[in-house]
């Protein structure tokens, strides 16, 4: 097994041992801290041009599945893990998880003290970083490499990972309601989310008309999540105001949650290091309930937390605060049927204390059908 080297854009080198495809790799240096769901984080599209690193120390426990993939692909620009499992023990598991990287041409890094790197990206912030395995580079050589590739703030991934043509996931059961939802770099649990609700979603690009959402009259707007800075997206955020002109009820996560606050008025703003695991405390403020919710972004809105705020389209509030740092979670139109999260309430992996929200849109849309209304 041979070297190989995690060299971060401030000149901080770790050493580890070569795993899962060879080769060299460079992305934004980001840390997820969920013990599992390892295989959604690899396939879930948010992570496009990111290196992720897994502060739980063995992963790969149990393999991988055809059932668990967010998307069709592996998503992450690399992965780093300290202890790779050995040993694949799970009666869903179909494939060794370093075989699947592999096959993916995924690059990887093992045996590095994750907890330091951890710990050094919350002190200095998510940055840039390269992973080099079978390379001839000396380690000045491998920074200067790094310092060459673009940074995460300024960059516009949607048109990467969105789809190309519309496609329709069914409603399970009697259809009750038809939903655009705008593929930002969708995850699959979101669709079955709502098929199980009676939704019918066509899932449409994110360069989508507003004449074309309109074709399938539809009942509802979801906005999805997906990689990439906000304030590139002047396009989406116009639509989305077309979409709140016509009074059509929306509900945003993640990405499509500052995609809103930016129709809303709001500027969005680069994190320190960012939210992602399963494990990020949110408090509602309307009713004091504390929800565990699974993250990832690595920017937020800027918008008042305590009253409400004016915007064109009437009033609105903040209505969930992160408890690690204050940052704004989620927010409303008093007036109009729109609201967003920055969380995940689809998270297949878990925790679902969020996938009330779901139930939310659906009773919006079913009380409220393109109508003000007050959430």
């Amino acid at each position: 097994m041979s070297k190989a080297y995690l060299v971060l854009d401030d000149g901080r080198i770790f050493e580890g041992k070569s795993w899962a495809a060879p080769g060299r790799t460079f992305g934004e240096a980001v840390f997820q801290t969920g013990m599992t769901g390892y295989q959604e984080t690899l396939t879930d599209p948010s992570y496009h041009r990111q290196v992720v690193v897994m502060t739980s120390p063995h992963i790969g426990n149990t393999g991988v599945n055809s059932t668990d993939n967010e998307s069709k692909k592996i998503w992450v620009a690399g992965f780093v893990v300290r202890n790779p499992s050995t040993l694949t023990s799970n009666w869903r598991s179909e494939k060794d998880l370093e075989a699947e990287l592999i096959d993916q041409n995924i690059v990887g890094i093992q045996g590095i003290d994750t907890r330091a790197l951890t710990r050094h990206l919350r002190d200095r912030g998510a940055m840039r970083v390269g992973i080099f395995s079978g390379e001839e580079l000396s380690k000045e050589e491998m920074v200067v490499e790094v310092r060459k590739t673009s940074q995460m703030s300024g960059a516009y991934l949607s048109e990467d990972v969105s789809t190309k043509e519309t496609y329709i996931v069914p409603a399970i059961g009697e259809k009750k309601f038809t939903v655009a939802a705008l593929d930002l770099g969708i995850k699959g649990a979101t669709p079955r989310a709502l098929a199980q609700r009676g939704v019918e979603v066509h899932v449409m690009p994110y360069n989508s008309t507003l004449e074309q959402i309109m074709a399938i009259s539809p009942d509802g707007v979801f906005l999805s999540n997906g990689p990439g800075d906000p304030s590139t997206m002047n396009d989406v955020v116009d639509l989305v105001r077309d979409i709140l002109l016509d009074q059509i009820p929306i509900f945003g996560i993640c990405f499509g949650h500052q995609i809103l606050g930016r129709a809303l008025g709001f500027e969005t703003y680069k994190l320190q290091f960012g939210h992602r695991g399963i494990n990020q405390p949110v408090i509602d403020k309307r009713t004091g309930k504390v929800e565990i919710t699974a993250h990832n972004h690595g920017f937020a809105i800027k918008a008042p937390t305590e009253g409400t705020f004016n915007t064109v389209f009437g009033a609105g509030e903040v209505t969930h605060l992160g408890l690690n740092d204050g940052v704004v979670e989620g927010l409303q139109l008093l007036e109009r049927g729109a609201f967003s999260v920055q969380y995940h309430p689809e998270a297949a992996a878990g925790p679902h204390d969020a996938a009330y929200l779901f139930d939310r849109f659906i009773e919006l849309m079913l009380r409220y059908p393109r109508a003000k209304v007050a959430i």
